[in-house]
């Protein structure tokens, strides 16, 4: 079987949502609608900010769930916005969200698309 060409992809950002328990649903159709292709979403447990929020009387579960959404660096601003709302990230100790630049990035690109990108 011959190998293909690997595409390789240099214009991209990684969204990373921490967010409660619950919430990851939401935040993935929220930014799907507002263009994002997919979302990969992992559990996790964090520690600290509990404790010190804790003095404050809220009661932060310590299980979160995380999002990963790789965009194009001219969807980050509109999908990390909605993201944002969708997680309630301006309410103390509902989350937790940053963008990393993608040195490069490799996956299928249909024949079509590369056919576009090219014209």
């Amino acid at each position: 079987m011959p190998q293909k060409e690997m595409i390789i992809l240099t214009n991209a950002s990684l969204i990373t949502c921490v967010v409660q328990k619950g919430l990851a649903d939401e935040v993935v159709k929220s930014a799907q609608e507002a263009g994002a292709q997919g979302a990969t979403i992992y559990y996790g447990r964090g520690t600290g900010v509990r404790e010190r929020l804790g003095i404050l009387g809220l009661t932060i579960e310590a299980e979160k769930e995380v999002i990963t959404i790789m965009v194009a660096n001219d969807q980050i601003d509109r999908i990390f916005e909605k993201m944002y709302v969708a997680g309630r990230m301006d309410t103390p100790g509902m989350g937790f969200m940053y963008v990393s630049q993608l040195e490069k990035a490799a996956t299928y690109v249909p024949e079509e698309m590369i056919e576009k990108l090219v014209d």
